[in-house]
């Protein structure tokens, strides 16, 4: 809900628990309010006529009170924009007027010269919405910086504390919390893609909980790289500025009728700690950002463990018909099914099946496949070329490059410059073209390295190669998305490399990490549960000894139990599979698509983290609740310790049951849950269910 004073100078916004307020001051200086407890329009005219502190000549009384700082004049904090001309850097600009999107929607209008800069603020639910929109109607202007937002924390006695999600290949979303200094930590990627090294997330707090206390966060919806600097001020005022690219080298330059919309930066406050949070922004995920969020999502088999390049189409029918007997639902082929691909040295670029292997191209196997009763899907990296493939060899101008410098190739790749239009165009044909050429239900976009060489030769502003990339995968993911309603899309890239609001408001899911470890998995899930829900996290059951990366061996229990817990996929070579284990993992399959309603769509509790000798989730959707337990290691024959419940009624009674056996009774809640682990690497599965 939006409110607006008498004198159309303070906006406050509104959700069910939160409130967002700013005030324009007499000299067009734009100042942050509140941000936290819902509070009335009365409060923020209250907070609106608070005198600023007179800090000259050393500090600047606008510094941690400005909404969005811009640099030049008396500000010295980190700006959100930084723009030049050929004549001046920086901004002054002036108020011009403020616009209402709906009950919900505030646009804030500036001009300086030319330049006309509008502030975003959308609520949705208790999440508040930011970016800014550039539209250039005078002399030729660069912008060095333009930040999607700066939020400002209000002023504790306590000192804050900082969470996020730092790791690398193979070991993402790892949860990191520590105290906050004086001074700025920066987070972000100059890669090209969000990256392994960081989610774009943090939070903040002074004395969380799980389940009880104030949770500031910030999540920015941008695929490229970015930056998030976290900076606590000298007078202990702390701000949080972010947005797409990591320095201040550059992103466009805008010429006359060009404009830029900066990417969402969205933030929420809750008072539920850090359960509480990450409940918040799931909600919020699934209502506005996951396309489709409400359908659940189904059950697949991907062929890469199981065969990598040597594929045919003989055998992955095999595979197919194996996928099929223990409940799959969605038959991918992975990577080796187009071009020379039969290794990765050659073939990307070269989107049509490879003939030897695919003779009829993939028309015959997803006719096959769909018999059985199940969709398909393919694998495709399409922002990416081998130097042997016939795309390169025709359009060798088409990567992105430096003159005069060698061509640094990763897994034996360089990366298409998709900022150019003809590159975009040739994407699309062959894109469209593929998915009209066979009954093609999924595909699996991957991104296998990062950008080294980014150069535009024939381009007067190639650094803008960095933005508009990005700008182009968004467009042709809508343009293919509408063209292809039916077609689900996941987004990979080596595993967890590009995982962000941007590119989930036009995925279906995600590959959450190449470590298929299930050990190692719960620990990359419990941070990227931290903001991302289960409906959106893909995970897979692979083969024991986990040959790709660790040699550990694990039970199918607990492989299973373990990818449970997000989008439930298998990915081992079920060809060498027993029929021991083939009985088994349909059994899984089967009660997977029993709670799968709760796993996708319900409330998470974290009820205890991986880091000790055993963990636990729980989902609550309605009167049904499911508990996924693990014991990871047990000393000495010690009993796992009782598990505590969350989100139920304390006046009900709850049927539960585990492995056959029912326990009733709200004595559950009162004094915990004891489940029936053994022993290492055990895992277990309860249903709850209010009678």
């Amino acid at each position: 809900m939006l409110e607006i004073a008498d004198n159309g100078r303070t906006w406050i916004l509104s959700g069910p628990t939160s409130s967002y307020a700013v005030h324009l001051t007499e000299d067009d200086e734009l100042l942050h309010l509140h941000w936290g407890p819902r509070i009335a329009l009365a409060d923020a005219e209250a907070l609106a006529v608070r005198p600023l502190p007179d800090y000259w000549p050393f500090e600047s009384p606008l510094d941690g009170r400005e909404e969005y700082p811009v640099e030049g004049g008396p500000r010295f904090v980190r700006p959100a924009l930084s723009v030049r001309t050929d004549e001046r850097r920086g901004t002054e600009w002036v108020f011009e007027a403020y616009e209402s999107g709906g009950d919900d929607e505030l646009r804030l209008r500036f001009r300086d010269g030319g330049l006309r800069i509008t502030l975003h603020h959308r609520m949705r639910h208790d999440v508040v919405e930011r970016w800014v929109s550039l539209d250039n109607e005078g002399p030729a202007v660069e912008l060095l910086r333009a930040d999607s937002a700066t939020w400002t924390l209000p002023d504790r006695e306590t000192g804050w504390r900082l969470s996020h999600l730092h790791g690398r290949w193979a070991a993402e979303s790892q949860l990191v919390r520590a105290p906050l200094t004086y001074g700025e930590k920066v987070i972000g990627s100059r890669r090209g893609h969000t990256g392994h090294q960081h989610l774009p997330w943090v939070a903040l707090d002074t004395d969380a909980t799980e389940e009880r206390g104030e949770v500031y966060g910030c999540a920015l919806g941008w695929s490229g790289s970015w930056r998030i600097a976290v900076a606590e001020l000298p007078d202990t005022r702390v701000q949080i500025t972010g947005g797409a690219g990591y320095d201040d080298s550059g992103l466009l330059r805008l010429e006359a009728g060009e404009s830029f919309t900066a990417p969402v930066f969205a933030g929420l406050w809750s008072d539920a700690g850090y359960g509480g949070a990450s409940r918040a922004w799931h909600a919020y995920q699934r209502a506005y950002v996951i396309p489709d969020a409400d359908r659940d999502r189904p059950v697949l088999f991907n062929s890469w463990e199981a065969t990598e390049f040597d594929i045919s189409e003989e055998q992955q029918g095999e595979l197919a018909r194996r996928a099929a007997a223990i409940g799959v639902e969605l038959f991918v082929i992975d990577d080796g099914w187009f071009g020379k691909r039969t290794s990765d040295r050659a073939g990307l670029g070269d989107w049509t099946p490879n003939p030897d292997r695919f003779p009829g191209g993939l028309r015959p196997l997803a006719d096959s496949v769909h018999a059985l009763g199940m969709q398909f899907g393919i694998w495709v990296e399409p922002e990416m070329v081998n130097p042997d493939s016939d795309l390169y060899r025709a359009h060798p101008d088409w990567v992105q490059y430096q003159p005069g410098r060698k061509r640094t190739e990763l897994r034996n790749q360089l990366v298409l410059n998709l900022a150019r239009e003809d590159v975009q165009e040739y994407l699309w044909e062959r894109l469209h073209g593929l998915l009209s050429s066979a009954p093609i239900d999924y595909v699996k976009w991957d991104f296998n390295r990062c950008f080294t060489d980014a150069g535009w030769p024939d381009d007067a502003y190639p650094q803008r190669l960095w933005v508009d990339h990005v700008n182009a995968l968004y467009r042709l993911l809508d343009r293919l998305r509408e063209a292809h309603p039916g077609v689900a899309f996941e987004s990979c890239s080596g595993g967890g490399g590009r995982i962000d609001l941007g590119v989930m408001s036009r995925t279906d899911q995600v590959w959450t990490s190449d470590n298929t470890d299930p050990l190692d998995r719960l620990a990359i899930q419990h941070g990227f549960s931290q903001i991302h829900p289960a409906r959106a996290m893909a995970a897979w059951v692979t083969d024991s000894p986990n040959t790709q990366l660790n040699g550990r061996v694990s039970t199918l229990r607990f492989r299973f139990v373990s990818a449970m817990a997000g989008v439930l996929g298998v990915g081992g070579d079920l060809a060498e599979w027993t029929e021991e284990e083939l009985a088994e993992a349909r059994d899984w399959v089967t009660l997977y698509k029993e709670i799968r309603p709760l796993v996708q769509r319900g409330d998470l509790y974290r009820l205890r983290p991986p880091e000790g000798g055993s963990s636990a989730v729980q989902y609550v959707l309605g009167d049904e609740t499911v508990v996924l337990a693990w014991l990871q290691a047990q000393r000495h024959g010690e009993p796992v310790p009782a598990l505590r419940l969350r989100g139920l009624d304390p006046a009900a009674s709850y049927e539960c049951r585990e492995t056959g056996e029912v326990h009733r009774g709200a004595v559950l809640l009162h004094h915990g849950l004891r489940t029936g682990l053994r022993g290492d690497l055990d895992a277990t599965v309860l249903r709850l269910r209010r009678i």
